[in-house]
């Protein structure tokens, strides 16, 4: 019996495996800075505005999110007592150990497990980690996880790095 269970372990230290990457919630309990599925993509909600409609109608929410890795603006309407799509989303920080010359990252994590999957952002956020890197600051990265994906998303100078 022990050593089945000893596999069980080892099957669920895969992490997310079989956890679904959304959750439904009614549209009305959505809250502006939540996040929400927009047009199959996680957004962080940024306006958000209900509106009567006529006698037997119901009231509609408009929402309007930008998606948390490409920054591109949707909106949706929909009825308030209507269940919407929100992403399991996860933040994790991890130390950056170096920036390698093909534009990946090497981060690790708290428990010391590295990972070389993931790109320098492009534009300002990516510039900015770059040449603090070099500068020899020591940073901590931000990853955003949801629906699959992953990305940086913002950073920090690491105030344990002295320690």
């Amino acid at each position: 019996m022990a050593e089945e269970h000893d596999d069980l372990d080892e099957h669920f230290e895969s992490g997310d495996a079989g956890a679904s990457t959304t959750y439904p919630m009614q549209c009305s309990a959505l809250r502006k800075n939540g996040f929400v599925m927009l047009k199959g993509r996680p957004c962080k909600i940024v306006e958000m505005s209900t509106s009567k409609t006529g006698k037997h109608g119901h009231a509609k929410v408009h929402l309007v999110g930008l998606d948390i890795f490409t920054q591109r603006k949707y909106d949706d309407l929909c009825p308030s007592t209507h269940n919407m799509d929100v992403p399991n989303v996860k933040r994790v920080d991890y130390v950056l150990v170096n920036v390698q010359d093909d534009g990946f990252l090497s981060l690790m994590s708290d428990d010391g497990d590295m990972r070389e999957d993931l790109k320098l952002p492009e534009g300002e956020l990516g510039q900015k980690i770059k040449e603090q890197h070099d500068a020899g600051v020591e940073l901590l990265c931000t990853v955003l996880k949801a629906c699959g994906e992953e990305c940086v998303i913002t950073w920090k100078p690491n105030a344990n790095a002295d320690k």
